[in-house]
């Protein structure tokens, strides 16, 4: 259901963006779509909850390429231009999007709905982080980069019943766009949510049943799960990847994961550091690799894999993290 963009106004909002913005974006022409919804979104989960609900009333696409790190990437002038001429633009608005604020500013002079599907839920701060974890697992990456989100955990996505309330403000505003098909958004936001709550009772048991609570993790994505579900996160870098621990901290981190026996250190597939490697080589573990699910890799998508199907593999992961084996 293509809204219509004169020139000028495309050209002003394709010049709202720096000229620094990454030339990579959303693939593909803008095109008329027999009368359903277009749909802009952010990270992966949003992009998923939305197609469910959705289902064939919506066209929904990312504006991230596969595999990028969300907190960094900005999208092209053209991608802009597209998503101004959708009908909805969902971002997370908990912090994880670095280009979110300013695309927001630019697209309030267009027609299209922007959508905050983080609205409503209360984030943690790193102090309560510190509170979830001991003390000593964490290290102080807010005194030097609390400006980069505040002081709050963006990764929401991550707890399946903070994910609940993503999905439920996306059938809203579905609801609210097209009200001749609430009846069917929320029949599939119902589906969504069982599926969701099976989620969450698995990671509960994975956690109940495991040999240990510490996790050694090279980005601080877990603090969700500390806090619903008892685990330990001992984080290399800190909530955004570019936020590196000084030596007095990694002498630290070496030091507490010697003494919790951590036997494996958890990668993620769109995040390098360095650093974890080195401090993977210092204590003898061996690698892991979680899915943050800010993005998806080509493959994921080739395979047919969605948030659920990610997440699973992310509760085998944290299995075996967990284990003395």
């Amino acid at each position: 259901m293509k809204k219509t963009l004169g020139l000028a106004s495309a050209f002003i909002l394709a010049a709202g963006l720096t000229a620094g913005c990454s030339s990579t974006g959303a693939s593909g022409d803008h095109k008329e779509h027999d009368g359903k919804l277009d749909i802009y979104t952010t990270i992966y989960p949003l992009e998923d909850f939305t197609k469910k609900i959705g289902g064939e009333y919506v066209n929904v696409k990312s504006v991230y390429p596969p595999n990028v790190e969300a907190h960094t990437y900005e999208p092209s002038s053209k991608t802009m231009a597209e998503i101004s001429d959708s009908d909805a633009f969902i971002y997370s608005g908990v912090g994880v999007e670095g280009f979110a604020d300013k695309a927001v500013n630019t697209l309030k002079g267009s027609d299209v709905k922007i959508v905050k599907a983080g609205e409503g839920i209360d984030l943690l701060s790193q102090t309560e982080e510190h509170e979830h974890g001991e003390e000593e697992h964490h290290h102080d990456h807010e005194h030097e980069h609390d400006h980069d989100h505040g002081g709050k955990d963006p990764h929401v996505w991550l707890d399946p019943v903070l994910a609940e309330k993503l999905a439920e403000n996306i059938k809203n505003e579905l609801a609210a766009l097209e009200p001749e098909h609430k009846k069917e958004f929320t029949k599939n936001y119902e589906s969504l949510k069982k599926e969701l709550e099976q989620l969450d009772q698995e990671l509960k048991q994975t956690v109940a049943k495991a040999d240990k609570k510490e996790i050694l993790v090279s980005h601080a994505a877990y603090g969700y799960w500390e806090k619903r579900y008892g685990i330990k996160q001992i984080s290399v870098l800190g909530l955004s990847p570019t936020e590196e621990p000084s030596q007095k901290e990694l002498e630290k981190i070496v030091k507490t994961a010697k003494e919790h026996d951590i036997k494996y250190v958890i990668f993620e597939n769109n995040v390098s550091s360095k650093i974890s490697e080195i401090i993977k080589n210092e204590i003898g573990a061996k690698s892991l690799t979680m899915k943050n699910l800010e993005s998806v890799t080509k493959e994921d998508r080739q395979n047919g894999e969605d948030y659920l199907s990610i997440m699973d593999e992310n509760v085998s992961v944290l299995k075996k993290a967990l284990s003395n084996q």
